[in-house]
């Protein structure tokens, strides 16, 4: 599967809808878009659906992330535990340092 997939194409087993909450019938806000992005810019869009399936999460009752999304955890509980279990260093816990794009490139 091309890496460049969003989460949401391998969560949306056939059902018409994309995002990685289509699942669940979420409609898709700026923080469900927000922690989908940084699960992608994080792990990659494969890993990103690997470990929201299957990594269980101490601090949130032993939930997968996909339990706690569907239970209405919030989603920055939800990503945070995600970087605390996977030891992501803190100063990437609001994301990748993207530089803006230099709008008056020569």
């Amino acid at each position: 599967m091309n890496p460049q997939l969003r989460l949401g194409v391998l969560f949306s087993h056939g059902h018409g809808q994309t995002g990685i909450f289509g699942i669940w019938g979420y409609r898709h806000s700026v923080r469900h878009s927000d922690f989908e992005m940084l699960m992608i810019d994080e792990f990659g869009s494969e890993y990103a659906a690997v470990l929201l399936r299957d990594l269980a999460l101490t601090e949130l009752d032993d939930r997968t992330g996909s339990q706690a999304l569907a239970d209405g955890i919030d989603p920055r509980e939800i990503w945070l535990a995600i970087c605390r279990a996977q030891n992501v260093p803190e100063e990437r816990w609001l994301g990748l340092n993207k530089k803006p794009k230099d709008k008056h490139a020569e």
